[in-house]
């Protein structure tokens, strides 16, 4: 005798009788299927009731993370509508035999339309239903996409037989300056899809027999479409074009940017291009000049980093030092800063290189090493400026460090950046680059590291028991994790199915009191200023990271992605 789905979940432990019950009694009065009913009451998830009914009607299940298609001619037999209709997703398709993902496979008219459809035996396997609707809408809008790449590119195959080095190429790509010339298209098209996308990044990157685009999304390069081969040069063209570049230089590294304005916003887009043995490397930086929104409020700082962090920028004098890689977002959050402490009473100026945000109320300096403005000479100039505050892209080098800390001393305050890898390192780094002891321990007010982890998407978000591998990576007592939610995204269309939306900041702030002066006048080390810290209350990167993971906003993965576990 077939085992009934509540004496499964109880089995596994998944739910208590006295969850059963009640579900049961449910039931009774909305006359709907047991398992919803334990959903509804928040007993069990669906997934691990999709999983029960698996095992009771013995059919293989699919979680959601592993839901997808593997084949792209198994979609393009099945119409979406068709799919949507009947809850299902087609998942492989080989010379015998269609297997497809479904939440109801007894369902006996949609088996029988998928063999009329594909001319093959259906194997059908189990999956949730939500599981299922977050899998067709990313499936299918890959083939949408790649429909219109095929579209976009469908003329320029005309030009494949050209050489990379005709002269007929490079004149095509000039006098395509209509929206319909088919190179025009596919830039567009890649640009459009990276604005939509949120993209920061974009990378053209050719090889000995495809062509790779991919674009790096909340920090994280991923792959978006292989335009033919022969497309590259009428692309790498019309890019030059657009960035003013010499197209004929084929040699040689080149750098340009160009404005890209869609409706309600001004991308200014900054462009490199590399010469690999496979052809011409593009990749381009995306910069929202007109939305971007510089508010502390939405970093990430929990309230009591917040409040720290408030207190030393409002300081009016000494040195703010931020640190981390490059792209951990510490020029957004000094901005962040000006943003909040400007005022009519103060001349605020800043160096950069290069300048990635225009800010009202805010002096901004381009420095240009080419022609003589380097970071020190621009410093040198802003002295005479009769500044209040002034903000340093990154102290790189003595001269530069030198100038930044006689200004700290002279009553003003300084923001800046140091490629360092945590707070107590950043101070080390100082003193390393030619800061004497005695001036770093006077004039630095807070040293501060920090990263930037993916957001768990909200529109698939769902808990899950880590399992002992997971449990073993994060490399911490296993009593810490006891009880302890964890969360991850499954993935859907909203999140490109990577089960991640946006980025927030994780912060390890190194206040400046007085023992820890007192280790840096004596030329301490790292380990000594750490430990401190430690003591004095600094929370480090890693445990910022288990705090956005208890709480629901970030996964283990993130964690182990921009951390380092200290041994």
């Amino acid at each position: 005798m077939r085992e009934k789905l509540g004496e499964i979940l109880v089995r596994k432990g998944l739910i208590n009788a006295g969850q059963l019950n009640e579900a049961l009694t449910l039931q009774k009065e909305k006359r709907k299927r047991i398992g919803e009913m334990l959903v509804v009451l928040g007993a069990v998830s669906e997934e691990k009731v999709y999983a029960a009914l698996a095992e009771q009607w013995g059919y293989d299940f699919i979680p959601a993370d592993s839901l997808v298609a593997k084949n792209p001619n198994a979609l393009a037999i099945v119409p979406e509508a068709f799919a949507k209709e009947h809850a299902l997703i087609p998942l492989m398709l080989t010379d015998t035999t269609l297997t497809v993902a479904m939440a109801d496979p007894d369902d006996i008219v949609a088996m029988d339309n998928l063999e009329k459809l594909s001319g093959k035996r259906v194997e059908a396997k189990l999956a949730s239903p939500s599981a299922i609707v977050g899998a067709i809408e990313n499936s299918y809008e890959k083939i949408r996409k790649q429909g219109e790449v095929t579209e976009a590119i469908g003329d320029l195959q005309f030009f494949a037989t050209s050489d990379e080095d005709d002269e007929s190429l490079v004149d095509m790509s000039k006098t395509a300056a209509t929206e319909d010339a088919p190179v025009v298209k596919l830039v567009n098209l890649m640009l459009q899809d990276a604005i939509n996308s949120r993209a920061t990044d974009i990378h053209i990157e050719p090889y000995e027999d495809a062509l790779v685009v991919r674009f790096r999304v909340d920090g994280v390069l991923m792959e978006v479409m292989r335009p033919p081969k022969a497309s590259h040069s009428g692309i790498v063209s019309r890019v030059k074009i657009l960035s003013k570049l010499n197209i004929a230089e084929k040699r040689l590294p080149q750098d340009g940017r160009f404005t890209v304005r869609t409706p309600g916003k001004e991308i200014d887009m900054r462009v490199s291009i590399l010469p690999l043995v496979t052809g011409e490397k593009i990749v381009m930086r995306l910069l929202d000049k007109s939305g971007f929104a510089f508010s502390l409020t939405t970093l990430g700082f929990d309230e009591e980093d917040g409040k720290i962090f408030r207190r030393w920028i409002r300081q009016p004098y000494g040195m703010v030092i931020i640190s981390g890689p490059t792209g951990a977002g510490k020029s957004t959050t000094l901005f962040a800063a000006l943003n909040e402490i400007k005022s009519v009473e103060d001349n605020i100026t800043t160096v950069e290189d290069p300048v990635e945000y225009h800010v009202p109320g805010i002096n901004q300096v381009q420095t240009k090493a080419k022609i003589g403005l380097t970071f020190a000479a621009a410093l040198r100039s802003i002295l005479r400026q009769d500044p209040d505050k002034l903000l340093i892209g990154e102290i790189r080098d003595e001269e530069t460090a030198d100038i930044a800390v006689k200004f700290a001393l002279t009553g003003h305050l300084v923001f800046s950046t140091v490629h360092a890898n945590d707070a107590p390192t950043t101070i080390t780094r100082l003193l390393d680059i030619g800061v004497p002891p005695f001036l770093c321990g006077s004039v630095l007010n807070l040293v501060m590291a920090q990263r930037l982890v993916r957001r768990i998407c909200q529109h698939c978000k769902v808990e899950y028991e880590p399992d002992e591998a997971e449990m073993q990576s994060l490399v911490i007592d296993k009593d810490f994790l006891k009880g302890r939610k964890f969360w991850r995204g499954r993935g859907c269309a909203q999140c490109r199915n990577t089960g991640y939306h946006g980025r927030t900041g994780i912060f390890e702030i190194l206040e400046m009191r007085r023992n820890v002066r007192s280790l840096v006048y004596d030329n301490a080390n790292q380990d000594e200023i750490r430990n401190a810290a430690l003591a004095n209350g600094m929370v480090t990167l890693r445990d910022a990271a288990f705090k956005k993971i208890f709480a629901g906003v970030t996964t283990s993965n993130e964690l182990l992605r921009v951390t380092v576990q200290e041994i």
